[in-house]
């Protein structure tokens, strides 16, 4: 949408399916989570062309961020950790240190880079406002693209 190039989307189910392809020639490119494609970049059996983070990743320095080329794109895929609406507030904090403490362990950090990913830690409240930018910034590309559901 940001380009105006016209793709055709062909749908598998899943990147263990659709590999095969990518690697055969019979689609010619992918956008993947990082973690199920590494190890088929550094084998050399596809090329990484870009990532869809804000900025390259520490895995893969030599790749661009697509936000080189198409500015202001960042489409990035996480994970969280959440819990009931009424977890109370002390319950809520012990998890996040306790997350956070993991996070900074270097052998879980040196793991989670080896797949590619980032650790980001941080407060509930941040979480929070991640939740909601995604939301929102989610809601505006369903509009834009008029996508409406089956």
């Amino acid at each position: 949408m940001m380009t105006g190039v016209n793709v055709v989307q062909v749908y598998y189910r899943g990147s263990a399916p659709a590999f095969p392809h990518l690697i055969g020639g019979d689609v010619q490119a992918m956008f993947d989570g990082i973690a199920s494609g590494i190890g088929h970049i550094r084998a050399g059996e596809v090329r990484a062309l870009a990532v869809t983070t804000a900025t390259r990743l520490e895995a893969l320095p030599d790749v661009p961020s697509m936000g080189e080329f198409v500015p202001g794109y960042e489409a990035s895929g996480w994970y969280g950790i959440g819990a009931p609406k009424n977890t109370p507030a002390e319950i809520v904090n012990r998890l996040n240190n306790e997350i956070n403490a993991a996070l900074a362990d270097p052998r879980v950090k040196a793991r989670l880079s080896d797949l590619g990913l980032a650790v980001v830690p941080g407060s509930a409240a941040e979480f929070g406002k991640l939740l909601a930018d995604e939301t929102e910034k989610w809601a505006n590309v369903i509009r834009a693209a008029n996508i409406k559901p089956d």
